[in-house]
Order: structure tokens, then sequence, then C-alpha cells
């Protein structure tokens, strides 16, 4: 699939989409390779993310453990950008891409979020530009659509004083220390605004809806939208019951990763 890219405007930051990615996982082993109709969840992603129209660079982030050795060349297969670095701690992986390919501005993708919209990374990029942001997100898409929009400046600072090295999740550093300037990009449909539905890729649960909403939606060399997959859900509300229960679990986690986020001066944020 070709990447539809507008004409560079050279005043313009340059930005990227980073996607961080490995093959340590315990929950789902190797999801990043499970494949839906012949191609790998990870591919899939990457297909939604090469029709973004502002970003310069879509990059894979993984680490330099050998088992992800596969993800790199499954970027370059795939005609993407590829960097490996940290292990564990994904904003210096963010970091060090940042300065090989020169990118001034970001939009952070999980790879778990394989059907993250293209359309809500454009919003988040111009958001950036717009506001001279340092963060950008937004609140009230399903679980798993949204990216998150940084400055790389700001990614900088955060490096220079988190107290700790597994960044697996971050989004903390920026919203509760008060130092940096955080936007929201609306959700200005409302039927999009679907908090509700979950669409990440951590348990087999997750495999299961992915499978169905492909096999409901999915043409060869198109890629569907975010209506069209909220129009799923509407259509067969019994989806949700699939993962309510290890949504719950999920977002526990969350919670407790986020209380371990400390800065090195001490200071829980």
């Amino acid at each position: 699939m070709a990447r539809v890219v507008t004409e560079r405007n050279e005043k313009r930051p340059k930005s990227a989409i980073f996607i961080a990615v490995r093959m340590k996982s315990t929950r789902l082993p190797k999801k990043a390779l499970l494949q839906i109709l012949g191609r790998t969840t990870i591919e899939h992603l990457i297909d939604r993310l090469k029709t973004a129209r502002l970003p310069d660079l879509v990059v894979l982030c993984t680490s330099t453990h050998p088992d992800d050795a596969v993800l790199a060349e499954i970027a370059r297969k795939n005609g993407i950008e590829g960097f490996r670095g940290s292990e564990d701690d994904k904003l210096e992986r963010f970091l060090g891409a940042a300065s090989k390919y020169g990118i001034e501005l970001m939009a952070a993708v999980d790879g778990d979020d394989i059907l993250c919209d293209p359309v809500y990374i454009d919003k988040t990029i111009q958001k950036l530009i717009d506001t001279g942001a340092d963060m950008v997100k937004t609140d009230g898409l399903p679980l798993g659509i949204a990216c998150v929009g940084l400055k790389i400046a700001a990614l900088k600072k955060v490096c220079e004083m988190k107290a700790e090295s597994d960044t697996e999740v971050w989004g903390r550093y920026f919203t509760d220390s008060g130092l940096f300037k955080v936007e929201t990009v609306p959700v200005d449909d409302p039927e999009l605004a679907r908090p509700d539905i979950r669409l990440t890729l951590d348990y087999q649960e997750d495999f299961k809806v992915f499978q169905e909403v492909f096999a409901r939606l999915h043409v060869p060399g198109k890629v569907f939208s975010l209506k069209e997959i909220v129009g799923v859900f509407n259509r067969n509300p019994e989806l949700n019951e699939i993962t309510r229960e290890v949504n719950e679990q999920y977002l526990k986690g969350i919670e407790k990763k986020e209380q371990k986020i400390r800065w090195r001066q001490g200071k829980t944020q």
C-alpha cells in the first residue's frame, strides 16, 4: 500500500509517527506477529499509519534485544523506517529515533493499537503545530484509537528529569508535572465518542474482537474508517462483552504502573 504524502512545507516542523513495539509480551505471546487475514497485526497497523498525511515519516521503534530483529525486518519490508534502542525505556527509544531522523514533533502509537486512526494522527500533529503544545492528547475515542502528540524538546526534558527507566506507561510525566503545555483534540463527531469500546491488543479476547472487526470490514488495499469501526460495534454490541473483564484488569494494571512515575528530585507525579 503506497503512503499518501502531501507536498512538504519546509517551514513546517519535521514530524513522524513513532510505533513502540516489542516481542516481549507475556499475556499474549508474540502478539505483533499474530495474523489476521494473512497479515500480521503490526503490518495492519503500518498499513493504516501510512495513510496519515501530515507526518513526514513512519518509524517502527523497537529494542536492541535479539528477539526484536524480526520487527526491524518487518519495518524494512513494509517501506518504513526502523530504530532500535532501549529495551524498557520507551521515552529514551523515542528520543533516540528523533535524534536519528531530525524529528521535532511526534505522534506516539503503541504497536498494540492496530486500528489507530490516521485522521486523528493528522489532527494531533496539526494541534501541536497550531498551539505550540508540548503534548496533545484526545479523550473520548475508543481505547486504542488515538495517538499522543509530543514536542521533542519536551520529551528531552522528561528524559533528563525522570527517575524511572521503565517507561511503558508515561503520560503522567507530561500531564501531571505542571511543566508542560497540554492540549486536547476534540472529538468532533459525537458518534465517535465511544470510550466504552476497547481496541487494544493485550489478551486473547482482544484478538478475537479484532478478528471479528476485520472479518466484517476488511477489503484488500483499503483502510476502513473509524466511523465504520464504530458502526460494527453499534450493530454488534455483544463484541464489547468479550473484553469487559480483561479491560478491568488492564485498567488496574495501568493505574499501578502510573503510581511508579517519579522525578529524579524524588517527587511522585
